[in-house]
């Protein structure tokens, strides 16, 4: 039977429901999306180029400069679809969730107008809403998206998560590759919440999915090294996090 757009929300529920957490190849996620609407990846090239001229992020406790960083704020209504953006704030997570960078308001700056409400961040989202929708159908939602850029050029270790191994706080994430470049390593690792492994995989190509019930599960990732020592690697991912709105 050929896939349809709610057939494959549905398999991603019924995963996440038994497990935690599920991955989905970006090849299969980009034809998901086009099933909702053919136009769901028209400014793909430019959602992409916008992980470029990113600013550092300046919060980095360790001393890094290694992360290149944006945010937004939005909001949706329970089992729907209709998401909203809001106004620019600063992201924030207690010590308890990240005890290297939490604890403290950080002020990133904002994603591009275009690409924030472009066709490809639509289709990202409207995703996550319904996945997570039916799997927590009363609930209004508190979304936070993270442009991440890793960059490495031999000074210091690229961490796509400094704070090692976490929960982010909220009740679902999504994570989606947008690309890579002369790197290698960044394999994702998924714990129960005894800290105990539970799967391990990569995310590689453009639009590679990872889902997790945050709270349920724990994840990490290990750091990224250059393939080719005389260039500089690049691992750029979206994060789009849904917690229950109180």
């Amino acid at each position: 039977m050929p896939l349809t757009y709610d057939a494959g929300v549905e398999e991603l529920c019924e995963i996440l429901s038994k497990q935690s957490y599920a991955q989905e190849a970006g090849e299969r996620v980009g034809h998901l999306l086009s099933l909702r609407d053919e136009t769901a990846l028209r400014d793909v090239d430019a959602f992409r180029d916008s992980w470029n001229g990113m600013p550092l992020d300046a919060y980095m406790a360790d001393g890094g400069r290694y992360r290149r960083r944006r945010h937004a704020t939005l909001s949706a209504p329970c089992a729907g679809r209709g998401y909203r953006v809001e106004a620019h704030q600063p992201h924030y997570q207690g010590l308890d969730y990240n005890n290297l960078n939490g604890g403290i308001a950080r002020h990133y700056e904002p994603f591009e107008d275009r690409i924030l409400r472009g066709e490809t961040m639509n289709s990202l989202l409207t995703l996550g809403c319904d996945v997570f929708g039916r799997l927590a159908p009363y609930s209004d939602w508190h979304i936070e998206a993270h442009q991440f850029r890793i960059e490495v050029n031999g000074e210091e270790v690229g961490r796509p998560t400094p704070e090692g191994v976490h929960r982010d706080g909220v009740t679902f994430v999504l994570m989606a590759m947008i690309g890579r470049s002369n790197a290698i390593g960044g394999e994702s690792t998924v714990y129960d919440l005894d800290r105990q492994p539970l799967d391990k995989f990569m995310l590689c190509e453009p639009l590679d999915l990872a889902l997790v019930n945050d709270e349920r599960v724990f994840h990490g990732v290990s750091p990224i090294e250059q393939l080719d020592s005389s260039r500089p690697a690049e691992r750029d991912i979206l994060v789009i996090t849904y917690r229950h709105r109180t």
